[in-house]
């Protein structure tokens, strides 16, 4: 078996070091050691699961899950247990049923004024905003459509209007979700969308989740500060939430001097923990949840991960923190995976990530021919 964590020497007001911040993260993200859980039940511990692309939430799993089987996160969409849609700080997430219903509809004001301060924002503003969602669902109701089908439909009831924006509007505020083969490894065709409530066969909830959005976060994210969970849910008036959990909280001090919270049972694993090495899914929120990403990536490496026109590339890992990136490639009869690493790789460095990478083929393209390429750096 392999040795647990050992739990750091942490009290209230404790000023953690970037190395316990770093292994706090990856133990709350099940990358210190890959969890027996189920698909949903990863899903649900990290808050959800950064999509706006296919594929990286199949990735984002086979890092964290032992025996994941792609499959079975694909039926799990079909079965309607986890659902694509419009979620945090409004983007496409992989969340499960469940925290759909919870959440939805806190999130609902946050989209709405993401929107309207958007340039497609501007042609819909004079409208009956109310009016133009509730005839959106009416329309999905009847026939899932993608948008271009919505906004046409949209269009014959205002002639005048723009068709685009209008049915971005929908697409954005109303609560809908992503019908499969949307959102499902490797699908790439338009999106079709049907609204939430009948898709799920359930009405979304009507009390204010932000509490609970916010105690989630912290047991996938924390310790982080109050501009981290701004960050990661696109919440307004997190400081106050805060305040108002504070019993339910303990307190730390970053590297910086920055306050950060975390849940008052949760006991942070030492700092000198061994992280293995991790090939890390492109657009995964272990970087996109914080304002403050150095305790995962070095600002340094920055611009190697983000680009310019909003990928987030995939990331390696090692010793818990971003070294490198990699892509896995497929071509007829044959799939690579392709490491680049920031600096020259020592020897077990190499044979870690060959081995990941070996493994992460055998899951996505079995029965085919596979090779790794360690790039110089």
């Amino acid at each position: 078996m392999p040795a647990q964590p050992r739990a750091a020497n942490t009290g209230e007001g404790a000023v953690l070091s970037l190395r316990a911040l770093n292994r706090a993260l990856l133990q709350r993200q099940g990358l210190l050691e890959r969890t027996g859980a189920s698909p949903v039940a990863m899903i649900e511990q990290l808050g959800g699961l950064q999509a706006q692309a296919p594929n990286p939430p199949y990735l984002g799993l086979w890092s964290r899950l032992r025996d994941f089987r792609p499959e079975r996160l694909t039926e799990l969409m079909q079965q309607r247990q986890v659902v694509r849609a419009t979620m945090m700080r409004g983007t496409l997430h992989l969340v499960s049923a469940a925290d759909y219903l919870a959440w939805r509809a806190t999130l609902t004001p946050m989209l709405q004024r993401l929107f309207l301060h958007s340039d497609q924002g501007k042609a819909v503003k004079h409208m009956d905003l109310q009016a133009l969602s509730l005839s959106g669902l009416e329309l999905l109701s009847a026939q899932a459509l993608n948008a271009t089908a919505l906004g046409a439909a949209l269009q014959g009831r205002w002639p005048q209007g723009d068709a685009s924006a209008m049915a971005r509007w929908v697409r954005g505020v109303a609560a809908l979700v992503h019908v499969p083969p949307a959102g499902v490894w490797d699908s790439h065709q338009q999106a079709c969308f049907a609204p939430a409530a009948q898709w799920l066969g359930q009405s979304l909830a009507e009390a204010d989740a932000a509490d609970a959005m916010v105690l989630r976060y912290l047991a996938a994210f924390g310790p982080a500060s109050v501009r981290d969970i701004a960050t990661w849910s696109g919440l307004q008036g997190v400081r106050a939430i805060v305040q108002r959990l504070r019993p339910q909280l303990r307190g730390y001090r970053g590297p910086d001097g920055e306050e950060l919270f975390d849940l008052a049972d949760r006991t942070l694993p030492d700092a000198d923990t061994p992280a293995p090495a991790r090939l890390v899914a492109d657009f995964d929120n272990l970087l996109l949840a914080h304002a403050d990403r150095t305790r995962v990536l070095d600002a340094r490496h920055k611009d190697a991960v983000f680009t310019r026109n909003g990928i987030v590339r995939a990331t390696v890992l090692l010793d818990g923190f971003v070294r490198g990136t990699w892509s896995l490639q497929r071509e007829p009869g044959a799939t690579s995976v392709t490491i680049a690493p920031f600096a020259a790789l020592k020897k077990p460095e190499r044979a870690a990530l060959a081995a990941e990478a070996e493994h992460c083929l055998a899951t996505f393209a079995p029965g085919v021919t596979h090779e790794i390429r360690i790039e110089s750096a």
